[in-house]
């Protein structure tokens, strides 16, 4: 029996202690993601084509250093703003769902420039003719202005060459003035602004001087007198919030270059929290299914196995704490699987276990022994589970990296759960004579014996004609198989005060030029609409809702647009991903079994993928980055089944010399099915409660798991194992 027992015992406290420690206060050590806490995720490109070669070096993060101030002093709480790559910059910003005003902030360059304005009012009347040319060295401007209650824009002839720029800028702040108390911006120069500023309004006293911030006129107040101490006002049809931030970005400094926005994302916190109590009741629906499953087929068994996996929540949380890794949606949906692949492992030393005890074996040699024979199994199906989650968070990004943070610990948890900690306690049950054994359910009451080889030309038929249809149905789709985070366009969350109908709104959005679009209605709720366009932009929606639909109020609790270079990027990287993948899986299978056993691994991998794809098309599901992270989950967990039957089969076949091969896979299949029909229940459990109560946002990645659950099961039985009896040179070993 296992020795030391003691010391095995204190180092499971004393992790089980450092996780609880790490996790007080919960509030505080687990970090939440946007998806679940609200907020904005924005992906900025530096374009550095106008600058000198010597200032390109280090523009990304001069702009980042800038954009950093502006956020502090916006007051975001935890911001996070890091580079990618050499002129890209994405920034979170948690608990902000002011869209447009964010983006304000943070993408105008603030370039400030201070130029003359002509007042040859014969020129101006020249220059706005049809034909008409402006003088030489100035240009037509318009400056924005607010006249008892309607909107205008006045027409000027603004001087090309600055005559001072926001280079001397040393403050800005929002002020109040003027006849009516105004909001303003009081601005001051350094001493050369200061003496440029000064020698400006002596020489050009009673000429206007247009204020222009990233070449658009902000103001243009006329020069009274000279100014000496080089502060001045900006004044203009003001906000109080819009004066604030004026000075916000101009005392933050300007960028070094112009930026894009490549993809803005937007969660509003009532969001948030909802997809949290979704995500909870889902988890906790999941979880209480396998414990009461577990707990009434393995009876005293299944104590133990639950005490592992409560043991496992309160480490992967207290790992995610410690890493201090980011919760999000999917992350939630990575710890419910997590939950349902973890049963695996004890599955597999349960059902060890129950041979052992068949084969006469006495209860203390039984249990070790099935330990010891399920070990490899469970090392090697979590190995490429692993693989996948690492190809996973290598080029994923945001949410995806979430779930494939969570699967990984779960996996790597769950292991020293079941390997560890229930070994520990038999063993130390093992020392009393009472301790005489542990009775089990039965799935099959003996062991059988079904031909799974014998039908593998009707499941090979089976398959080809889903995968024909499923294919079919994607091919006709094309384009539109894809989502925004693949093809680039817009997606809003609409949700109104009062139910709403899809043709109201389509109705309402005829004129706002969305180009290809789909909308429709959001889960089962009659007052919330999903709209997926291709072009356009996200405040003409709104204006178009707002002005159409004017007597049903309404709010957007969730945006995303994504420029089309981000999707094709996102495209070429999840297709790396499955490729890499792949490879992975077939060098790893290869090298610890067979290539033959590699090669057929993936083939079942690939069917279970076109299976998957098919049925996404077929329910007119989109493909998105969740969804990408639920194949690839896809693939890790049909390695997964697979693996455990090639486990057996490598051993069968040093116990059963004198038997065929084919008969020697037939017999590895049916001795693991009770494995293979518990493990699948105890997922689809935790699956079905993501798809039954995960919420509308996390329904199609919980829909593929479902799809991918079955189909899994299905390739390990009928597609992976008869490839390899196929593939077998000579009907023995």
């Amino acid at each position: 029996m296992v020795k030391n027992l003691h010391w095995r015992f204190i180092l499971i406290l004393v992790v089980v202690g450092l996780a609880i420690w790490r996790l007080y206060p919960p509030q505080e050590t687990i970090n939440l993601g946007l998806d679940l806490k609200g907020g904005m995720h924005i992906v900025l490109e530096v374009d550095t084509s106008g600058l000198s070669i010597e200032n390109k070096e280090g523009a990304t993060q001069r702009a980042m250093e800038i954009i950093r101030r502006r956020v502090d002093q916006f007051g975001v709480s935890e911001p996070a703003i890091t580079s990618q790559g050499t002129n890209r910059i994405i920034i979170q910003l948690p608990g902000v769902a002011d869209r447009e005003r964010a983006l304000n902030l943070i993408g105008r360059t603030a370039q400030l420039t201070f130029c003359l304005v002509s007042t040859d009012q014969d020129k101006i009347t020249q220059a706005l003719k049809p034909g008409g040319q402006p003088p030489a060295g100035y240009e037509v401007k318009y400056l924005k202005a607010e006249i008892n209650g309607l909107k205008t824009e006045a027409p000027m002839l603004v001087k090309r060459k600055a005559e001072l720029s926001g280079a001397n800028l040393i403050d800005a702040k929002p002020d109040f003035g003027g006849g009516f108390n105004e909001p303003q911006v009081r601005f001051s120069l350094d001493k050369e602004g200061a003496r440029i500023f000064a020698t400006v309004t002596e020489r050009y006293v009673g000429r206007q001087l247009a204020i222009l911030l990233d070449d658009d006129i902000v103001s243009a107040p006329r020069i009274q007198s000279v100014i000496p101490n080089g502060e001045g006002v900006i004044t203009g049809s003001f906000s109080t919030e819009e004066a604030r931030d004026l000075a916000l970005v101009l005392s933050a400094g300007a960028l070094p270059a112009p930026v894009k926005v490549l993809e803005d994302r937007t969660i509003s916190p009532s969001l948030g929290k909802d997809s949290i109590r979704s995500g909870v009741m889902a988890g906790i629906w999941g979880f209480a299914s396998v414990l009461i499953f577990i707990l009434v087929y393995y009876l005293f068994g299944g104590v133990i196995a639950n005490i592992a996996l409560l043991l496992n929540i309160v480490l992967l949380m207290g790992g995610l704490a410690f890493f201090n890794a980011t919760l999000t949606l999917p992350g939630i949906a990575g710890i419910i699987l997590t939950i349902g692949m973890a049963v695996d492992a004890n599955v597999l030393i349960f059902e060890r276990t129950r041979e052992e005890l068949k084969a006469g074996k006495k209860v203390r040699s039984a249990i070790m022994s099935g330990y010891d024979k399920a070990f490899l199994t469970i090392l090697d199906a979590n190995l490429t589970t692993l693989l996948t989650a690492f190809v996973l968070f290598l080029f994923g990004s945001g949410p995806v990296k979430g779930f494939a943070v969570t699967l990984s610990l779960g996996l790597i948890i769950s292991m020293f759960t079941a390997l560890y900690v229930t070994k520990t306690i038999f063993a130390f049950l093992s020392q009393s004579d009472r301790f005489t054994g542990f009775k089990m359910l039965h799935i099959f009451k003996e062991q059988p014996k079904i031909p799974f080889v014998r039908y593998r030309k009707v499941a090979l038929i089976s398959s080809l004609v889903l995968v024909a249809i499923g294919m079919s149905a994607f091919a006709m789709k094309g384009k539109s198989n894809f989502g925004i985070d693949f093809r680039g366009g817009i997606l809003a969350q609409v949700s109104f005060e009062n139910s709403v109908s899809v043709e109201e709104v389509r109705s309402a959005l005829a004129k706002a030029d969305l180009g290809e679009s789909v909308i429709q209605k959001f889960g089962n709720l009659d007052n919330e609409v999903l709209i997926r366009a291709q072009t356009g932009a996200l405040e003409a929606i709104k204006a178009q809702l707002a002005e159409k639909i004017a007597d049903n109020p309404f709010v957007v609790k969730r945006s995303e647009v994504v420029g089309p270079a981000v999707g094709s990027e996102l495209r070429k990287d999840a297709v790396i991903a499955f490729v890499v993948s792949i490879l992975g899986i077939i060098l790893y299978v290869g090298w610890r079994f067979e290539f033959n056993f590699g090669f057929a691994t993936v083939i079942a991998i690939v069917h279970d993928m076109l299976i998957c794809l098919g049925a996404i098309a077929l329910t007119g599901q989109e493909i998105t980055l969740p969804i990408v992270a639920a194949l690839l989950a896809v693939a890790g967990y049909s390695v997964n089944d697979t693996i455990v039957v090639f486990d057996r089969v490598r051993e069968d076949t040093k116990i059963y010399r004198k038997m065929s091969f084919t008969d020697v896979v037939n017999t590895s299949l049916n001795q693991t099915l009770s494995r293979t029909v518990l493990t699948s229940l105890t997922t689809l459990f935790v699956v079905l409660s993501l798809f039954i109560f995960g919420g509308g946002v996390i329904h199609g990645f919980a829909f593929v798991l479902l799809v991918g659950v079955i189909s899994g099961t299905y390739s390990t039985l009928f597609i992976a194992s008869p490839l390899v009896v196929s593939w077998h040179k000579g009907k023995k070993r």
